[in-house]
């Protein structure tokens, strides 16, 4: 089980609005739930937000009205003349935001279902009244794919961690029988991809972090139907690039006849991540090396291979995410180390 201060300090990597001086004490507090962790998130983030203003967009609403507002729904709007009244159609400019909702939603999830201390329930409950005017959704049914500008990006976070609370919290019915999601199960793969790659991005300011993209190396072009390789991080310094796949599963190692390998799909996924990007690289000098990233289970045997593949280095390794948080940083700083 990972320590849920280090979900926090994972969540100020990969969320850069956790590093500012207001939420700073929470790398010292103790918590005694993950839910308790969100909720503090969410009400420092939101009554931030209530002091900038919340969010307002133009709703659509259709109304019989004695007068006209908008546009006039004519059709519809003949049956009513009779009464005095015309269907309109028109914009209003209100709090009822999409973003507002969930926030709203998460919030009334928040209340009713997670174990709170009483100062923040208390807490909750007086942000939850700025929401009057605001509707609540099925969370089961959001599009969590939400685009942001510069007007709302203050809102990113905030609806990132009301994600994370959501499938925490909201219930799963399978064969007529109620069961709570794993946090650990549910969210941690997406968590721990992108804390790998933030960390990489503020702590070492001479390497390029990114996810980028590995086109396919073919011979005449043609590329229907084929796969996007996507990398969840890659490291570039000079002339060497290091493709690192973050693994967060229940058995990092796969068994076959009493016999434990690495994922064979893992292996030739990275495998193929580097043998294409070395192809794109090759009218230059440069190296280029792949890792498999795994979270430590409570297995008694890990991956902790090097191999020697073709030319190139791929190896699987393994971060230990229940330890003091400064032993992780030094596992994943081994990594520059190494190979840079």
């Amino acid at each position: 089980m990972i320590p849920i201060k280090n979900i926090y300090y994972m969540l100020s990597y990969a969320f850069q609005a956790l590093s500012e001086k207001s939420y700073e004490r929470l790398g010292t507090e103790e918590f005694d739930n993950i839910n308790e962790l969100f909720a503090e998130i969410l009400i420092i983030s939101i009554s931030r937000q209530i002091k900038r203003g919340l969010e307002k967009d133009y709703i659509e609403n259709t109304d019989e009205l004695p007068t006209i507002k908008g546009k006039i729904e004519l059709t519809q709007s003949i049956a009513s003349l009779r009464n005095k009244r015309v269907l309109c159609s028109y914009d209003n400019f209100t709090v009822d935001s999409y973003k507002n909702q969930i926030i709203k939603s998460t919030m009334q999830l928040l209340l009713k279902r997670a174990k709170l201390s009483k100062n923040r329930r208390k807490k909750l409950k007086r942000l939850y009244l700025y929401f009057k005017d605001v509707n609540l959704i099925d969370l089961n049914t959001v599009n969590w794919n939400i685009q942001y500008n510069k007007n709302n990006q203050t809102y990113r976070m905030i609806i990132e961690i009301c994600y994370l609370t959501s499938k925490e919290l909201l219930q799963n019915h399978s064969e007529g029988k109620t069961k709570l999601i794993d946090f650990y199960e549910s969210n941690m793969p997406r968590l721990y991809e992108k804390f790998i790659l933030e960390y990489y991005k503020r702590e070492y300011g001479n390497i390029k972090a990114e996810s980028s993209q590995i086109k396919w190396q073919l011979d005449d072009e043609i590329d229907t139907n084929l796969p996007i390789m996507q990398t969840d991080i890659t490291l570039t310094k000079d002339y060497k690039t290091v493709i690192i796949d973050a693994k967060y599963y229940t058995h990092s190692m796969q068994e076959h006849y009493n016999i434990k390998t690495v994922h064979s799909g893992n292996l030739y996924q990275i495998f193929t991540y580097v043998k294409n990007k070395e192809a794109e690289l090759s009218n230059q000098k440069h190296e280029v090396s792949g890792i498999l990233l795994y979270a430590k289970t409570d297995e008694e045997k890990q991956p902790d291979y090097t191999y020697s593949m073709s030319g190139n280095r791929i190896s699987a390794k393994t971060l230990d995410l229940n330890q003091d948080f400064d032993m992780i940083k030094k596992q994943l700083n081994s990594i520059v180390e190494e190979y840079f």
